[in-house]
This record gives C-alpha cells, structure tokens and sequence, in this order.
C-alpha cells in the first residue's frame, strides 16, 4: 500500500473520533448547565474554559475569543473553520482524506461521509443547533457510529482497514485521557490523591459527565451502581479491559492493529511504534490506581498523551515517512501515486 493512502486512511478514521468526542463532550456540557443553579459569569467561565482545555485548543481559542462564554466556546469547538480541530473542520477534513482514498473505501462509507459532509456545511447545521443542540449533536454521534460500523461491515479487513485503526483507537485514548485530566478535580476537603470520601452533589454531577462524555455512564453503574467517586471512575476509563473507550482497551487495539499491518506476533516488534505501543499496553495491564495517584494523576495522564504522541511518530517514521537511498526510487514512487490518483 502506498504510504500515502495509508496515510489518508489513517487520518480520515482519526478525524471521524474526533468530530464525534466533540459533540459527545460539548452536548455533555451543555446539559450539565441544566443541574447548576445561581451560575454567574465567573463560575460560567470555569465551566467552559475546561472543555476547550479539553481538545488542546487554549492557546488558540484565546486568539480568537476574548472570554470562555458558552457562545464563544460553542462556537470555536463546533462550527468556526478558523479551529482545524472544531467539529465542523475535523468532518471537513475526514471526507478530504478518504478523497484521497477512494478506492480503498465502499460506495455506502463514501456516500454516509459525503453526506454528513454536505448536512454540517449547509445552513440546515446552524438550523438544527439552533433549535436543538441536543438532537443537532445526536445526528453528528448517529452518523458516526454508523460510519463506524460501515467500517466493520463493508470494508475489506486488509492493511488499510488496519491503519485507519490505529488512528481512530489513538484519537480515542487521547481524548479520554484528556477529559480525566482536565475535568478530574480533587473534591473540597478530600486527600489530594482522591483515595478517601465521596464528592458531594456538584461534585457527583461532574464526575457523572466524565463517565458521560466516554459514554461510558451505563456501562460504569453496572459494575459499580450508582456510586460516583473518583477513584472508581479514574480505574474505570484508565483499566477497564472490556470498555471500548478505557485506555486500556484503545491501546490494546492499537498494538494489535499496529502488529496486523507488519505481521509480528505479540512479544516482539519491528518497529519502534510497536515497541512502544506494547510497552504502554502492558504498563495499563499492570499498573494500579495506588501507583498511579502516589505519582499523581494529572502528572500520570500528561506523560500518557506523550507516549500516544511517540507512538504516532514512530508509526510515521516506519510507514509514512519514507527514505530514499537513489533518485530513481523517489521518481519511481511519485510515479507510482500519479497513476494510483487517475481514474
């Protein structure tokens, strides 16, 4: 496969993930608002402000927006084109890819993104979330979670098919791993390391919009019932080897496609992205929430993001980024994508 497909394929998958833990987090969000009462414009701001946290989008958001009102952050994560990582832009740039990946994808998965494509840059988007941001949201996950299972159905399960999971399971554990570190705050009066007591009300409904921003909310209660504390929710979405959104089970897929694309059996590796992505598989296996609060969750989540980081490059390296010993290989290659771009 050509790196180049294999890069288009990768990213149109990553691009769909992330378009849907937007709307999975900002329609989260704004029901949340519903249960608060007496919010001013202080506290309003303190709620915001966590979810464009959230995406990594600070800095930027701050160059567009003076303040964190529910407006401006709806706004800048939903619709604005000035945001590459904004709802609208990420479903933008997932049809650009699989474009360019035409013939590695089915007539029913081109025809339900192209559609989703055309619903989110017409006026019928802004219409929709207008008059309900709730059923404007559900159409964006609806969408998504039948791209997802297009994908499964009609798509062949090649090489292809197995780098556009690396790159949905890799946005996957990166968006849960920021939603623990940004919205995770230790409730007033309990240890720094959040192993005693339960949170109070407020505290409660926080914790229970982490777990429904994962859509993670039923599946906790059925192991845990309906108490919410921290420590349980952190264990949940970190280890939880079944749930399809827990860290544990991303990277687990993660390393199993990475091993399916090159055909190395687990216990050893080519490459070092699978190096590192069996590493970190083994490091959730066996780690404990004790360990991990001992060091300190925020500080545990932020060295996570980098290993999913360093494992994205050195997938690129090995498959994307490729290096050339003659002139004549590098010809015959750019070659080789002309002719796989004509009709």
């Amino acid at each position: 496969m050509l790196s180049r497909v294999a890069n288009s394929l990768y990213w149109m998958s990553r691009y769909i993930e992330r378009a849907e833990n937007i709307a999975r987090i900002v329609d989260v969000n704004l029901q949340l608002l519903l249960d608060f009462r007496n919010l001013n414009e202080e506290r309003l701001a303190r709620h915001w402000l966590p979810i464009v946290q959230t995406t990594g989008d600070e800095q930027q958001f701050f160059q567009l927006h003076k303040k964190a009102t529910g407006d401006a952050v709806t706004e800048f994560l939903v619709f604005e084109l000035e945001n590459p990582n904004s709802l609208v832009s990420s479903i933008c740039q997932a049809r650009e890819n699989a474009r360019m990946a035409r013939d590695q994808i089915t007539v029913e998965y081109w025809e339900e993104l192209n559609r989703l494509y055309w619903f989110v840059k017409t006026p019928q988007a802004r219409k929709a979330w207008e008059e309900s941001p709730s059923d404007f949201f559900q159409q964006i996950k609806n969408s998504s979670l039948q791209l997802l299972g297009l994908s499964y159905a009609t798509l062949i399960h090649n090489e292809g098919w197995f780098f556009a999971q690396v790159g949905k399971f890799i946005e996957r554990a990166d968006k849960t791993s920021r939603i623990l570190d940004v919205r995770c705050q230790v409730p007033e009066g309990a240890p720094a390391d959040g192993r005693e007591g339960d949170a109070n009300e407020a505290d409660a409904l926080e914790w229970s919009a982490i777990l429904r921003s994962c859509s993670a909310w039923d599946a906790y209660k059925s192991l845990y019932g309906a108490e919410v504390s921290p420590k349980l929710v952190a264990e949940f979405l970190l280890f939880n080897e079944d749930f399809p959104r827990s860290m544990r089970f991303c990277v687990s897929e993660m390393n199993r496609a990475l091993r399916r694309i090159s055909g190395v059996a687990e216990g050893r590796f080519c490459n070092g992205a699978e190096k590192l992505a069996g590493r970190l598989a083994a490091e959730l296996q066996f780690s404990t929430m004790d360990e991990i609060f001992a060091q300190g969750l925020h500080e545990y989540l932020d060295g996570l993001q980098g290993k999913l980081n360093d494992i994205g490059s050195a997938m690129f390296d090995a498959y994307i980024f490729q290096k050339f010993d003659h002139l004549g290989d590098e010809i015959m290659v750019q070659q080789e994508e002309q002719q796989q771009q004509c009709p």
